[in-house]
């Protein structure tokens, strides 16, 4: 087993995302990964890897202001609140997201297996 904690895993998550590092954040979704934004809209991980690439979608700053995580169960997860300054589609702004979660093991190694965004 991995020893990245899921709070580390997270990190790594945030920061890749942040820095526009679409290669480590490959490495840390799993193949079927899917981010669910705040609008509804459920994004599979090779559109939103492509529109990380392309700039479409710019991480600019992610602070953590909350994270707690629940490992229990055979699907750990995490929700961390954060305010994500960030520009998506053309339009700039600070959100404050709730972020959820789940994880999935591949291998030797936990991945995230789908975020859900929402509002906080």
């Amino acid at each position: 087993m991995s020893n990245l904690s899921i709070g580390s895993l997270f990190d790594a998550m945030r920061q890749a995302m942040v820095a526009g590092d679409v290669e480590q954040l490959d490495g840390l979704l799993a193949e079927e990964f899917t981010l669910t934004h705040m609008t509804g809209y459920v994004q599979p991980k090779a559109e939103w890897l492509e529109a990380i690439a392309s700039g479409e979608m710019q991480y600019h700053r992610m602070e953590t202001v909350e994270a707690t995580s629940n490992p229990e169960g055979t699907a750990p997860g995490l929700t961390a609140r954060t305010l994500t300054d960030a520009t998506i589609w053309g339009t700039r702004a600070t959100w404050r997201l709730t972020l959820r979660s789940w994880l999935e093991l591949q291998g030797e190694e936990w991945v995230v297996a789908r975020t859900v965004a929402s509002t906080w």
